[in-house]
């Protein structure tokens, strides 16, 4: 089975790939696992997306592409696949579909955990650190027995510049933005499995296995 998983930041994908993974024997591919392992093996394309990430830049669609390319015709992805954050564009998913036709296969399914804004905006901003041990906590799913004192230490928790409200809400606002035009494509080619992801974890996991369970 080869499926793409999708949602907005704090949908719950991690959570969701990791219990995909568990079940079926595919590999859980990112985009940062994809370039970290280029980089690594120092092949020619990871060179090249070394090079722009060195100077700053993002990285050209034809490199990122390439690198798809090259992961997915790798022994362990044979028998199928669970992509996430690939493709993030239009273009991309176009580029996909091509290489996927060269290997003879195609995207099964296309898994969207949906959760409203003003929920992933409790989930994004509730989290708080702990300033000497770095523990994570959550104001809602993981309080501190002391509100604002780490359980493990005592330390002072503090939260992430990239937690507070502004920028959370103007990072789903772009995600919002670049994710549908995807979710229209993947929606015209039939593929596009849309999932309640405000339930419980388990819920949602059912939901997932009986999408796969389908195929």
């Amino acid at each position: 089975m080869n499926i793409i998983l999708m949602g907005l930041p704090g949908a719950g994908k991690g959570t969701q790939a990791s219990e995909i993974v568990k079940k079926y024997p595919i590999p859980h591919i990112s985009t940062g696992d994809m370039f970290r392992k280029a980089i690594k093996e120092e092949t020619d394309l990871g060179k090249e997306a070394k090079s722009y990430m060195d100077r700053g830049e993002l990285v050209p669609d034809e490199v990122t592409i390439g690198i798809v390319r090259e992961r997915l015709a790798e022994e362990d992805a044979r028998k199928g696949f669970l992509l996430d954050g690939f493709p993030r564009t239009v273009e991309q998913a176009d580029a996909l579909n091509e290489i996927l036709s060269e290997l003879e296969r195609k995207v099964d399914a296309v898994i969207n955990i949906e959760v409203a804004e003003e929920e992933l905006m409790n989930r994004l901003t509730g989290r708080r650190i702990c300033e000497e041990c770095g523990t994570a906590y959550h104001l809602v799913f993981n309080p501190p027995k002391v509100d604002g004192v780490c359980d493990l230490d005592g330390g002072k928790l503090y939260q992430r510049e990239d937690d507070n409200p502004e920028t959370v809400a103007n990072r789903l606002s772009v995600n919002v933005k670049q994710t549908k035009p995807l979710l229209d494509f993947y929606e015209n080619q039939g593929v596009l499995k849309n999932i309640d992801g405000s339930r419980q974890i388990d819920n949602v996991t059912e939901d997932v296995i009986q999408i796969l369970e389908s195929l």
